[in-house]
């Protein structure tokens, strides 16, 4: 628009009804949230920006496309965008991202995300899931020092299926069986002493010493010692993989034993189930979402909605190295 013709529109902003301003208001808050959200898109993914078919690094500018610079490749003539091959490609209304985001970071529900950002309740719900899928793969590679392991169990939760592969339980309900069963889902958390954090979905029923092995063998370093309650598996895990182990006796009321206890998994323990309280029951399915999703924030790594959108396209934040 040349400024002739720009300075035209300004003088008819005032002859517009309320109703009409309110309708170019909303226009360009859409328009300047897919600004927005390309050029952070964008940023991000320049550094490592290739060809998703091939991987090549030979490409050139061509055109755009859906508010995002498009290539294409020189190697296989492909065409591409900063979007290609992550799980947000394909996805609409970029100008409502941002905002959607800010939601996520609060733990909004699905319904209450939605009617502030002015989708359906079934894009808020496939929109939760996408975003998320990058975030959960940013973890740290080892724990080192003490590092405290313990389960937390979830009632497990088919929400969604189509087909039950057990009797349908009112929403909310309580396991039949006292005390850890094959009715709940088994989470370990493994957390050393700076912060740094692993879960595991284990599957249904208490630990193994199995899927300790399977679980936590690849991510202690040799010199870590691991702190636990009196659970059997871990003895016998530590003894297998050659890993000091100290355990509290919680069931005797022995909690704490100078540095050895329990009271730093556990407490992140409290802070994820009052977290989790909110969305009255998580599929089975989506838990591992949930935890990524939990991780990030509780450790301060994602605080911004620019912050989680780099990260859904698998840009994250610096992960300090022990």
């Amino acid at each position: 628009m040349d400024a002739r013709a720009f300075e035209m529109f300004v003088g008819l902003l005032g002859t517009l009804t309320s109703r009409q301003m309110s309708k170019v208001v909303t226009v360009l808050d859409h328009l300047s949230g897919q600004v927005k959200a390309a050029d952070v898109i964008e940023r991000a993914a320049a550094a490592n920006l290739e060809c998703p078919r091939c991987r090549s690094r030979k490409f050139y500018r061509h055109g755009e496309a859906h508010g995002l610079q498009r290539y294409r490749c020189t190697d296989c003539s492909k065409t591409f965008n900063s979007l290609t091959g992550t799980p947000l490609a394909r996805l609409r209304h970029k100008g409502k991202w941002l905002r959607y985001l800010d939601c996520l970071l609060m733990a909004t529900t699905v319904r209450r995300a939605a009617v502030a950002t002015g989708v359906h309740k079934n894009t808020s719900f496939r929109w939760r899931h996408r975003f998320l899928t990058l975030p959960k793969t940013d973890r740290p590679l080892r724990l080192s020092g003490i590092a405290e392991a313990d389960e937390i169990y979830f009632l497990e939760s088919e929400k969604g299926a189509r087909e039950l592969q057990r009797t349908a339980r009112r929403r909310g309900g309580a396991a039949s069986k006292r005390g850890t069963s094959n009715e709940q889902v088994c989470v370990l958390v493994a957390r050393d002493r700076i912060g740094q954090t692993l879960d595991f979905v284990t599957g249904r029923g208490p630990v193994s010493k199995l899927q300790l092995r399977r679980c936590l063998a690849p991510v202690l370093a040799d010199d870590t010692l691991l702190v636990s309650d009196g659970n059997a598996s871990y003895r016998y895990f530590a003894l297998d993989a050659g890993i000091s182990h100290q355990a509290v006796n919680i069931s005797k009321g022995i909690r704490v034993r100078g540095a050895i206890h329990v009271q730093n998994v556990n407490a992140y323990h409290s802070r994820l189930r009052e977290w989790m309280e909110r969305f009255h029951g998580v599929a089975t399915h989506y838990l591992p979402n949930y935890l990524g999703w939990r991780w990030a924030v509780d450790a301060q790594r994602i605080d911004s909605p620019e912050t989680m959108l780099r990260a859904a396209i698998g840009v994250f934040p610096h992960l300090a190295v022990t």
